[in-house]
């Protein structure tokens, strides 16, 4: 157990989550024979109590890192002012893993119990403790400390992804408050970073099973390493001989060896019960389109132009509250279409909406969800798209912010 919660307190750093030194850096602690922790920290005499009070067997406790600090707290603080002290994300992720994202005002073993016997995380935003710099997040797991580290890079990931859509937004009704323009402000110059080079992935044909296993989980990790998903969400595959080699469901994406399902095009063989959730719609993306190569990714910019509508035209349509369902809109960020769909089989599934979508581009966009690509004899076709979409998106976001500033400053002389 004292390997796996520096395993984990260190792969929140290597994220970009947290900070390496002083009381911003992770604290895990895992329960086997005895509790043990990764590091001695005064905030443990609030936390230990916790495995008495719940059944959990791991805590993941950090302070944020920038940028991520300065938006938490804002919407920690406009959740508790707003008199529901949730946050509440429109993103996949949040629908269908968190549902929302409690907040509470005080650092006390009762209060934090409370929250996660909710909900698998909380985020604590103290107002009237001089002694404790927030935000924190804490979330907790039965099995492992990974279910920590999970949760947590999924909420980091929800708040990024909701503050940006909602300044935005703001600017739209030409309503974003003082607050909330600093905050802006004080985290552009973060988020504008421009991507890091593609690695030189293995080049295709990829003509042995063995050169696919490892093609997948090299392109597999590099997604996570340049930030082009979050936690364990997304998935990959590719296909060789009529078999789709498929990242297997709850698998880590930088961690994929031992986690590939070959599933059989004739579906003679039952791998695909432990392929990803999204088997079906790589199937049917795979048989329309003649591709080998699918990479599913989450950057932060094509989910959040994903959401973006323009308030009018939301304001007045009926199907405002299941846009990730079902938008009547044909969408697009530039070329890129958008398209609604859940994760799945049933009739609004990605595999109805999906494939057709990829008919006509290399590229497409969930609602909300994230970015798929396609490539041919490798992969490294569709890592370029996943990077350039997302630039473009990014690049596309920001300007769309200046030309909303420019025009109200021009209005308010």
């Amino acid at each position: 157990m004292e390997q796996l919660v520096k395993i984990f307190a260190q792969r929140l750093i290597k994220a970009g989550l947290a900070n390496e030194d002083g009381r911003s850096a992770p604290l895990v602690a895992g329960l086997d024979d005895e509790l043990t922790w990764n590091r001695p920290a005064p905030e443990t005499r609030v936390l230990a109590p916790l495995f008495d009070r719940l059944n959990i067997n791991s805590l993941v406790f950090f302070r944020p890192a920038a940028p991520f600090d300065s938006l938490m707290g804002y919407l920690a603080n406009e959740a508790l002012d707003s008199g529901d002290p949730t946050i509440q994300p429109r993103d996949c992720e949040t629908r269908t893993f968190l549902h929302d994202l409690p907040v509470v005002d005080r650092f006390d073993t009762d209060s934090l119990a409370q929250a996660l016997t909710r909900r698998k995380s909380v985020i604590i935003m103290p107002r009237n403790e001089d002694d404790f710099d927030g935000p924190a997040i804490l979330a907790h797991g039965n099995v492992s400390p990974e279910q920590g580290f999970v949760v947590t890079s999924s909420l980091c990931f929800a708040c990024f992804v909701k503050f940006f859509t909602d300044y935005l937004e703001a600017l739209e009704r030409q309503i974003p408050c003082p607050e909330m323009t600093r905050v802006f402000n004080g985290v552009r110059t973060l988020a504008e970073q421009a991507a890091p080079q593609p690695p030189r992935l293995t080049p295709g044909p990829l003509d042995t099973e063995d050169s696919v296993y490892r093609a997948v989980i090299q392109a597999g990790k590099a997604t996570v390493d340049l930030g082009l998903v979050d936690s364990y969400f997304g998935n990959i595959s590719f296909c060789f001989d009529q078999t789709l080699y498929i990242s297997q469901t709850g698998s880590s994406l930088d961690h994929l060896t031992g986690c590939i399902a070959p599933v059989p095009l004739d579906g003679s063989t039952s791998a695909g019960l432990t392929a990803s959730s999204e088997l079906s719609a790589h199937l049917e993306t795979i048989k329309r389109t003649g591709c080998e190569a699918i990479l599913h990714g989450h950057p932060r910019f094509s989910v959040i132009l994903s959401m973006i509508c323009p308030p009018d035209q939301r304001d007045q349509c009926p199907d405002r509250d299941h846009c990730h369902i079902r938008c009547p809109e044909k969408r697009f960020v530039g070329e890129i279409p958008i398209v609604p769909g859940e994760v799945g089989t049933g009739p609004t599934g990605l595999c109805n909406t999906l494939p057709a979508a990829f008919e006509h581009s290399h590229g497409v966009i969930v609602f909300g969800h994230g970015l798929f690509t396609r490539g041919k004899t490798d992969f490294t076709r569709a890592f370029q798209r996943l990077i350039a979409i997302e630039e473009d998106c990014k690049a596309r976001y920001f300007t769309r912010i200046d030309e909303l500033l420019k025009f109200q400053a021009g209005h308010a002389r």
